[in-house]
């Protein structure tokens, strides 16, 4: 199957920029199982879930994982994206730009608050750095870092809050959940009062979010690595939801994959885990756990526009983006959300 053939035209006025001013009056598009779209808003979300449902949602936190610093014997400047935290002070990191990052450099950061040094190169370009400082991690990030938003968004972002869940708990990842984005308490309350169960899970988005596919035959393509973790809770939660015959609802493709990756092929039953995934669904994939997948409208290309129409189907997806259009949806992190019910 070829890159593209999950290509779409966008303008680029429907890139939204910044956050919907409430949350959940973000619109929603409900993909339904007859292949009808219905137009609604995301707080109507609860009326389209059923007594026994079990949404499953992704509790991970954003760390503001974007540092500008400068070499410390030319003053030239860099930029570090945080990738992922190998051992204490240790990391695995984006650097901008690599050429003027060998090993044994040395990088500051706000006036000596922080050093880092290049100690290895990675075959993937990332390097792995050894950080220095005296203090909290996690106050010093607060201080000196940014939120890593996508490089499709341009604007300033006001309130940093607005590019975490409301549920979000758990330090790690480099970009956000974006289709939990839309959740109020409100609308958290309504769906426990209506029977839906909720799942949490974890899974620490990666810089995988951000690449590109480049091969033009998708089976090449090579994903990236990303820690997940599910506690015997929400494993309890999800297979009971299964043997009552209710639906399992992912919140997010990170839900998905995490499901996915750990999911019996014959019983579609999960046990508690936690370890690596790097699942890559496109078009042909045979899901064994998912029943229903809210999630944002994706990039062209994109593996995650890849993993909804292996979902839902490509040719359908790609009519439902166009309706998207044609219907002026606001798109990718900041953008509305889809909820997409399998076909019948």
């Amino acid at each position: 199957m070829k890159k593209s053939e999950f290509y779409y035209e966008l303008p680029e006025k429907l890139i939204a920029q910044h956050p919907s001013p409430n949350r959940d009056k973000s619109r929603l598009m409900v993909l339904k199982p007859d292949r009808t779209i219905e137009d609604k808003y995301f707080y109507e979300i609860v009326d389209f879930l059923r007594p026994g449902d079990c949404l499953v949602i992704n509790n991970t936190k954003v760390i503001p994982a974007r540092l500008f610093g400068r070499r410390k014997d030319t003053g030239s400047e860099v930029e570090f994206l945080l990738i992922k935290e190998l051992s204490d002070q240790k990391y695995e990191v984006l650097v901008r730009p690599g050429k003027k990052c060998r090993v044994g450099h040395q990088i500051v950061f706000a006036n000596n608050i922080l050093e880092a040094e290049i100690i290895k190169i990675l075959s993937n370009g990332n390097r792995i750095v050894q950080f220095k400082y005296e203090g909290i991690w996690q106050e010093i990030l607060a201080e000196l870092g940014e939120m890593p938003l996508p490089p499709y968004i341009t604007e300033k972002l006001v309130d940093k809050n607005r590019y975490q869940t409301i549920y979000a708990k758990h330090d790690g990842s480099s970009a956000a959940p974006t289709a939990g984005l839309h959740f109020t308490e409100e609308i958290f309350e309504k769906v426990k009062t209506k029977g839906v169960r909720i799942a949490e899970i974890t899974l620490h988005v990666g810089i995988g979010t951000f690449r590109p596919v480049k091969e033009e035959n998708i089976k090449n393509h090579f994903m990236h690595h990303e820690h997940f973790q599910i506690d015997q809770k929400a494993a309890t939660i999800i297979n009971k939801t299964k043997e009552n015959n209710g639906r399992i609802i992912c919140v997010g493709t990170t839900s998905c994959r995490v499901l996915e990756t750990l999911a019996d092929p014959k019983t579609g039953r999960v046990v508690a885990a936690q370890g690596e995934t790097d699942i890559f669904i496109y078009p042909g994939y045979k899901f064994k756990i998912l029943d229903g997948l809210i999630t944002n409208f994706h990039l062209p290309e994109s593996t995650l526009l890849m993993l909804v129409s292996a979902f839902y189907g490509k040719d359908d997806i790609l009519d439902a983006y166009q309706h998207a259009i044609d219907k002026q949806y606001r798109f990718f992190s900041f953008g509305d959300a889809m909820f997409i019910l399998p076909k019948s």
